[in-house]
């Protein structure tokens, strides 16, 4: 009985140490392909779960190789290291959204290893535009024309 005591005691005190909170993972958005994709979302965002859904089509996930795909959340606190402008910061998921202005969901943001924005995306895009998009970035017909002229000529 004495023996089953401490043992409960002893489960107890380390249950009571203070835990170590400075290796807490951060998540990294630093791209390791030529362009990435970065999504913006929030909890209670309908779109936001279609997109998701979209994402698992073969049409777009075709797309898609060779892109790195992140997403973060708008209201978490989870830390996440990113690049913008060619410079390598941490935040929280929150303050990033916020620095990218934000205010309705989902945002897609495509950029580069440098963390340049070649493309915003506000709202939903259906699958046949997304995989438009996406090829836009890829081909990197950024550099050639603007995005709606490509839409127009090459997406219809």
């Amino acid at each position: 009985m004495r023996k089953w005591l401490l043992a409960l005691g002893v489960l107890s005190l380390l249950s009571c140490q203070k835990k170590d909170t400075s290796q807490i993972e951060t998540k990294s958005l630093i791209p390791k392909n030529d362009y990435a994709m970065l999504i913006v979302e929030s909890e209670s965002c309908i779109y936001c779960k279609q997109l998701r859904r979209d994402l698992q089509k073969e049409e777009i996930a075709r797309e898609l190789q060779g892109m790195d795909v992140q997403s973060i959340l708008y209201e978490s606190n989870a830390k996440v290291r990113h690049i913008l402008k060619g410079k390598e910061t941490i935040s929280t998921e929150e303050e990033l959204a916020r620095y990218l202005k934000v205010n309705s969901f989902p945002q897609v943001f495509f950029y580069n290893k440098e963390g340049k924005i070649l493309l915003h995306l506000p709202g939903y895009q259906p699958p046949k535009n997304l995989a438009c998009s996406i090829r836009f970035v890829k081909e990197e017909m950024y550099k050639e024309e603007k995005y709606m002229d490509y839409m127009k000529t090459k997406c219809i």
